[in-house]
């Protein structure tokens, strides 16, 4: 790996980051880039899941205090969680390469469909809010169950993980919209954390290009989250949306 593509690999991770703070579908930037950079589809997911993660972290951290007083969701919403992603970690690494391969330009088309509906499917969620609002009640099975599904999309391929957990909370666990927020992320790292620590142990992690997007993505979360407080998200969007539907047709021309 040379000085330009590790730059390159920084770059798209710290996008990646950044943009999986604001609303989710960081994984538009991060895998393409790895794609373009020569390595193998599942390879290339497998080690964005990895990179990505530590910036999960560092969002964590900057929602801090819209976290601390959801410690007892997080705790329960992470069981769900932990099983969701682990089943979606054995499902993707028994998925056939040629198969892979056929499935992720239609996997990053639903991901930008996401983010182009985004801001509707959330005025949906608040219209139809069927949860209480105090933070100690318990969650509704029908969320916990929701939750492990997500899960096993976040890790099987995770683009667009943040705008369906977003949408879902929203329905089933209505809140302030930064307080939902933070807890999307925080259920986002004990996804990406199942995930990678499965992967790290049986999947083929390329550790230069890793090492290298961490970083990034460390800097990207915790400075995303400071963009997710005062920031319109337009052209963000449009940006991205863009960006991974010239992705998915150039992988579809492949």
């Amino acid at each position: 790996m040379d000085a330009i593509e590790a730059t390159g690999l920084a770059l798209a991770a710290f996008a990646g980051g950044a943009i999986n703070a604001v609303a989710g579908g960081g994984s538009l930037v991060s895998f393409p880039a790895l794609i373009a950079a020569g390595y193998p589809s599942k390879a290339a997911n497998v080690t964005n899941s990895v990179a990505l993660w530590p910036g999960y972290l560092s969002g964590n951290y900057a929602y801090r205090a819209e976290l601390r007083p959801q410690r007892r969701r997080v705790a329960v919403l992470s069981v769900p969680s932990v099983l969701g992603a682990l089943a979606g970690s054995v499902i993707l690494l028994r998925t056939p390469e040629t198969a892979f391969d056929a499935i992720v330009p239609f996997l990053i088309l639903f991901a930008c469909g996401l983010m182009i509906v985004q801001d509707r499917l959330s005025r949906w969620a608040l219209s139809r809010r069927l949860a209480s609002l105090d933070p100690d009640a318990r969650p509704p099975v029908v969320l916990l169950a929701t939750i492990f599904v997500l899960a096993v999309y976040g890790a099987y391929f995770g683009a667009g993980l943040g705008i369906l957990t977003l949408a879902v909370l929203g329905i089933l666990l209505p809140d302030d919209l930064q307080r939902s927020n933070a807890l999307k992320g925080a259920l986002s790292t004990v996804i990406n954390a199942a995930a990678v620590l499965y992967f790290v142990a049986f999947g083929p992690v390329q550790w230069a290009p890793a090492a290298v997007m961490g970083v990034g993505a460390i800097a990207g979360g915790y400075l995303g989250v400071g963009v997710a407080r005062r920031l319109g998200k337009r052209w963000l969007r449009v940006a991205v949306v863009t960006y991974g539907v010239a992705v998915a047709l150039i992988l579809l021309a492949r």
